[in-house]
């Protein structure tokens, strides 16, 4: 059963932040009253630094009750290079906020057993809110198509497709394909729609297309981040340009 994710179009990448971070604040907030704590999932990449900028200076949020986990991390990648995803989370989210209770992916340790010591970790409570992107093609987390939409194991270890590896060439994170990883550990598809809410920020025109696929089209392993519309309280935050492919895109009104 499909239901449409509730869909928040901004007339800028900066608006869209700002609103992002300013929800995604107020489930952590909510979520702090409601159990003395809260669980995050937290994404990385090009398209969630603006994001995680305005999150981390949100007000009256007590991070030192945040308990985070993040999606995944590139296998064999020391966590000193540009494209560490330990490396991106500890300058943007855990050194400002002051979090104290954090589970990274060691890219450099048997992934197995990483997959299986985080993953254990994860499974203790639910996850109160992930913040989650959409990659070029269609992929949520490292889970390029097709997807695995049925393993029940929180973390597994994935072979990244040559769309994805190019998508990290051009944003930046790595000279050439060849310097790309090809292997990753991901979290999986089901473990993520177990968050109680999930806040899916996607700016740019490069992410049109996986837009609209994921959105307007069938739920499909061929487009990964369409299972999003099978959970109930999913928010995607989208500007002008990654919204400008959708069948009758809502007017960029933030609404």
């Amino acid at each position: 059963m499909t239901s449409k994710p509730r869909l928040r179009v901004f007339e800028t990448s900066t608006e869209l932040a700002a609103a992002a971070a300013a929800d995604a604040a107020a489930a952590i907030r909510d979520a702090l009253v409601a159990r003395g704590g809260a669980r995050i999932v937290a994404a990385t990449g090009a398209s969630q630094i603006a994001f995680l900028d305005r999150l981390v200076r949100e007000p009256d949020v007590d991070w030192a009750r945040v308990e985070l986990f993040h999606l995944d991390e590139y296998v064999g990648l020391p966590p000193d290079h540009p494209a560490s995803f330990r490396r991106y989370l500890l300058e943007r989210l855990i050194r400002p906020t002051g979090i104290q209770t954090f589970h990274l992916l060691d890219g450099e340790a048997d992934p197995r057993d990483v997959c299986r010591a985080v993953g254990a970790e994860l499974r203790r409570a639910p996850i109160d809110v992930a913040f989650a992107g959409i990659g070029e093609n269609g992929h949520l987390a490292f889970n390029d198509p097709p997807a695995d939409f049925v393993i029940e194991d929180p973390y597994v270890v994935v072979q990244l497709d040559e769309r994805c590896r190019l998508q990290q060439v051009g944003e930046g994170w790595f000279a050439s394909l060849a310097d790309v990883p090809r292997t990753a550990i991901s979290m999986t598809i089901r473990q993520i729609l177990r968050a109680r809410a999930i806040v899916s920020v996607v700016p740019d025109l490069r992410k049109a297309e996986a837009v609209h696929a994921c959105v307007d089209g069938p739920v499909s392993p061929m487009a990964p981040a369409s299972i999003l519309q099978t959970h109930p309280n999913t928010a995607i935050y989208l500007d002008r340009d990654s919204a400008s492919l959708l069948d009758g895109p809502p007017t960029a009104s933030g609404h």
